[in-house]
């Protein structure tokens, strides 16, 4: 492992990134590791200022990042999976702990298709020592899952459904207050196109027949606005 090992930490709650800290210094005490140098960002904006500045300089080894955050002053990186997707492309190399509190399995589907995390862990999980499992794991080259992403891999379906960027973004400009007929002036697809997609997801949701209110309702539930 190199030194110093650099580290993003992206959540907006103070006590959660106190935790984290936390496990990293035991981590390095316990592996005779000389130090993890930790920087923190606490929203989607605050958040690519620092991965912008690091894929000029020197990369983050490790990203810790939560899925729900205040998206972008320009709306176009939504939340954290949209960040993880960024993470990729201009940090190469950068190792990806994914820690959210929503355990849907649509939306953990939807996470490892686009971003493909180190780790994954729901934070009804964590516990002191899952946390210090899981940094020491993911630093030594090898993927660790907490306990109800195992349970999700095993009890999930087969199911190829992957709610992708575009349905996150009308889902986002719908919970906004945006009208369908002024999505178009907003999002590459026609009319049509948009109408087809809200009856998939509201098909996947399981809400058929309700109205957008019902289907917000649940998207956010989920984790997916």
């Amino acid at each position: 492992m190199r030194n110093p090992y650099r580290v993003l930490l992206i959540d907006d709650h103070p006590l959660i990134i106190d935790a984290y800290k936390r496990a990293l210094e035991e981590v390095a005490l316990k592996n005779n590791l000389k130090e993890f140098v930790v920087f923190t960002a606490d929203s989607c904006e605050s958040a690519i200022l620092k991965i912008n500045k690091r894929s000029k300089e020197e990369v983050f080894d490790l990203v810790f990042l939560d899925l729900k955050l205040k998206p972008s002053k320009n709306n176009k990186i939504l939340n954290g999976e949209d960040l993880g997707v960024l993470i990729r492309k201009k940090l190469k190399g950068t190792k990806i702990i994914v820690s959210t509190s929503f355990s849907d399995s649509y939306l953990v589907s939807c996470v490892f298709k686009s971003i493909n995390p180190e780790a994954f862990l729901i934070k009804s999980d964590l516990t002191k020592e899952v946390l210090i499992e899981a940094v020491k794991t993911v630093v030594f080259d090898l993927p660790f899952y907490s306990k109800t992403i195992i349970n999700i891999f095993r009890k999930q379906a087969a199911n190829d459904f992957v709610i992708d960027n575009i349905d996150r973004k009308i889902l986002h400009e719908l919970s906004n207050g945006t009208k369908m007929n002024e999505l178009p002036k907003l999002l590459p697809l026609s009319i049509a196109a948009l109408e087809r997609r809200k009856r998939i997801l509201k098909d996947v949701f399981n809400v058929e027949g309700k109205g957008d209110r019902s289907l917000l309702l649940l998207a956010q539930e989920k984790g997916f606005i």
